[in-house]
């Protein structure tokens, strides 16, 4: 028996990360997109341009940081997904000139930490919160850390789901509530995004809030298939396919998508999304 799992334990572990590779994948892909038209009207009230320097807290794959470095900003960016982040790299030719100055940093926000580079002066944190219970508890530390690399009344940006009956994809997202019968409070638990979310974190990171405002994300897809491709790569139903399996977990996201199927087989779903601009102290 101890023979029989020595020879199975690589094979899985070789699928987990074939696995978390194919999800960065499809969240390049598939899933990033969606949010582009938060990106832009966060960069269009901010007037992000010649002059800024964006340091992007979990960028992911990047795209957010090429859409700010078309502007004219000066663009950097961490995350601990080292399978996005490597994708991040492949968009933005780093190391290479695709765009110029690029840095991409795998880890918090402490490891953008440049002495030799001048100071941020615009935070972002693209990646939504207030909709899975915890999802903001290690925001602030990474939040505070950033504080530290900017300079003094520099904007940071946090964002966030708008209302449940404002989001047609909350219904699918039930589906990550999970199988084992656990309370919606615990870490990594689907839960409705509630309204003060991200006052909340900017008041523990100590930052003032600057404005707000709300944008339509409306998640499109080719199909169905390409939908629960896109879903299950944000990451959000991770818990739930740990507790059953992702078989089991795309065929209930499958059968969630029904009502937002279109005569032509296309997915439609209207969102809107929240964001908060804070500034340093």
């Amino acid at each position: 028996m101890t023979s029989t799992l020595v020879q199975h334990r690589p094979h899985a572990a070789s699928a987990t990360s074939a696995q978390a590779c194919e999800r960065a994948r499809d969240w390049a892909e598939i899933q990033e997109r969606m949010l582009v038209p938060l990106y832009e009207a966060v960069y269009e009230r901010l007037e992000v341009g010649a002059g800024s320097r964006v340091l992007g807290l979990g960028c992911g794959s990047g795209l957010a940081l090429l859409i700010a470095a078309a502007r004219g900003a000066a663009v950097s960016g961490t995350d601990t997904d080292r399978e996005r982040l490597a994708l991040a790299r492949e968009r933005m030719g780093v190391p290479g000139s695709a765009v110029s100055g690029a840095r991409l940093y795998d880890g918090e926000a402490g490891a953008a930490a440049d002495p030799g580079r001048p100071a941020y002066n615009l935070i972002t944190v693209f990646q939504p919160i207030g909709c899975r219970a915890g999802d903001a508890d290690g925001l602030g530390p990474a939040l505070r850390g950033a504080v530290g690399l900017a300079e003094r009344g520099s904007a940071v940006v946090l964002t966030g789901w708008g209302p449940p009956e404002r989001c047609a994809t909350s219904g699918v997202l039930r589906v990550a509530e999970g199988h084992a019968g656990r309370t919606r409070a615990e870490g990594g638990r689907w839960r409705p995004a509630l309204r003060d979310d991200l006052e909340d974190v900017a008041a523990r990171a100590g930052l003032r809030p600057d404005g707000s405002g709300r944008v339509a994300c409306p998640f499109g897809y080719a199909d169905v298939d390409s939908a629960i491709r896109g879903l299950l790569s944000t990451r959000l139903y991770d818990m739930a396919v740990a507790e059953s399996d992702q078989a089991q977990v795309a065929k209930e996201i499958g059968e969630a998508l029904h009502p937002h199927v279109r005569p032509d087989g296309t997915v439609w779903m209207p969102n809107v999304f929240r964001y908060l601009i804070a500034r340093t102290p």
